[in-house]
């Protein structure tokens, strides 16, 4: 899954796709490098982030949408906000990636009533205060609890489980430990017969690790995702697919030998 995002204030590279076609011409060098979903948010999740209104978020994000999808590109929504979600279904995009797991009202229905996939994510407060104290009992136990109480009501809304993805949502009100813990434990969400998606691209614990500034973390990050391979992880979520790729490729090489 390759990341478009179309914000001024993404941790890492907003305002580099402000505008449609810049958005677009990054989403389709993606798609190139082997990117098999393209991610398009227009709301940055960073935190501390500021809200964007949904009329704003649809600007961002409709027409670069529609141009991928009329050239034959498997297009994900990454929002929380359901009018968005209903727009971007309405113009082609095959699935919602929603860090609020459709807990926002009308998110559920909204899906339910389309056939497009969703990926779920587990964030403990919202993305202006989840970095400030975050704290679990359990972090693994309770981000699986989490994400199978969001599974069980998708299914009961009318969510098929083959409509469905799992993400722990890494760097989502979580400490650096927290992140070491879920990436080292992946393989215990398996248990819930969803497949998981992981994004650790040039997140904060790359550079806790590395001291890396953002755009400096790609071998660390592919260390990482290759680490949530290993445990049971079937989507990537990153910036840069070339990489992600060519690391996999030897992975895969060697796993089928």
């Amino acid at each position: 899954m390759g990341i478009v995002n179309t914000t001024p204030d993404s941790f890492s590279d907003g305002g580099h796709c402000l505008d449609a076609q810049s958005a677009i011409r990054h989403a389709l060098q993606l798609q190139e490098e082997g990117a098999d979903i393209l991610d398009v948010g227009g709301e940055s999740t960073r935190p501390g982030a500021a809200l964007v209104p949904a009329d704003e978020e649809r600007r961002r994000v409709l027409p670069v949408i529609s141009e991928l999808v009329r050239q034959g590109c498997v297009v994900s929504v990454d929002t929380k906000k359901p009018e968005v979600m209903r727009a971007a279904l309405d113009v082609g995009a095959a699935m919602v990636n929603d860090v609020m797991a459709l807990q926002a009202q009308g998110a559920l229905e909204t899906v339910a009533a389309s056939g497009a996939a969703v990926c779920l994510m587990h964030m403990q407060g919202d993305p202006q205060t989840m970095q400030r104290v975050p704290s679990y009992v359990n972090v693994i136990e309770e981000v699986q609890f989490f994400l199978q109480e969001r599974v069980r009501i998708c299914e009961a809304s009318g969510i098929l489980r083959k409509r469905l993805l799992i993400d722990p949502g890494f760097g989502f009100g979580k400490t650096l430990q927290h992140n070491l813990q879920l990436l080292k434990h992946l393989d215990r969400l398996q248990v819930l017969g969803i497949p998981v998606l992981a994004g650790l691209s040039r997140k904060s614990i790359l550079g806790q690790l590395t001291g890396r500034e953002s755009g400096q973390r790609e071998f660390a990050g592919v260390a990482a995702h290759l680490i949530a391979v290993a445990h049971g992880a079937r989507v990537l979520r990153v910036h840069q697919v070339s990489a992600m790729r060519d690391a996999l490729a030897i992975w895969n090489a060697v796993e089928e030998t």
